[in-house]
């Protein structure tokens, strides 16, 4: 059984298909604790499916070293077998990357490497292109930049606005996501070579 801990910034909706696919007895994974950099909306999943949860508030330290530090504090002890990046937006600090990798993955509403960052679905609408997409990485020291575990193309349709695009690439993201975990649990990804088995 994977042990996983969830970081988030804001609704979960994705850490909210992660727990509702766990609740499947068959499905090999479950989380342990659930963290925000934030007072965020998802942390209320935690009471809502009995799991702890804590925040590490950004704005409370002078770096995103000592940030950095503060949050590898709070997942230490629950050892995580894995670490799930869920929406979270900022970026790991070097430190954080180095003492739980290579079992840090994250979700990314584009194709990468195209579109990273924090704006990846107005970056492909203000590109003009015809599609996009939904991406799962494990995660580096760069900004999306980690070795692609899953992604699917997801059509841009004329007159998509940033919410419609996001809207339709969500539900696909929670999908990969849930597949990409199942798929380390069942060792058909090994996160120590970083590439699909």
């Amino acid at each position: 059984m994977l042990e996983l801990v969830v970081l988030i910034s804001g609704t979960g909706s994705n850490l909210r298909a992660l727990l509702e696919a766990t609740r499947d007895a068959e499905y090999p994974a479950r989380v342990v604790a659930i963290g925000a950099d934030r007072d965020a909306e998802g942390l209320q999943l935690g009471e809502e499916y009995s799991i702890p949860t804590f925040t590490v508030p950004f704005t409370r330290y002078a770096t995103r070293a000592e940030w950095g530090a503060a949050l590898a504090e709070q997942i230490r002890p629950w050892t995580p077998d894995l670490l799930v990046l869920s929406g979270l937006m900022r970026l790991l600090p070097p430190a954080v990357v180095a003492e739980f990798g290579p079992a840090v993955i994250n979700t990314h509403p584009a194709y990468l490497p195209e579109f990273p960052g924090a704006h990846g679905v107005r970056d492909a609408l203000a590109a003009g292109v015809t599609e996009t997409g939904a991406s799962v990485i494990a995660v580096d020291d760069g900004v999306d930049s980690g070795p692609i575990l899953a992604q699917e193309r997801i059509p841009v349709l004329p007159g998509d606005t940033e919410s419609t695009l996001h809207d339709r690439i969500k539900p696909v993201e929670r999908r990969l996501l849930i597949q990409t975990v199942l798929d380390i649990a069942n060792g058909h990804i090994d996160l120590k070579g970083t590439t699909p088995a």
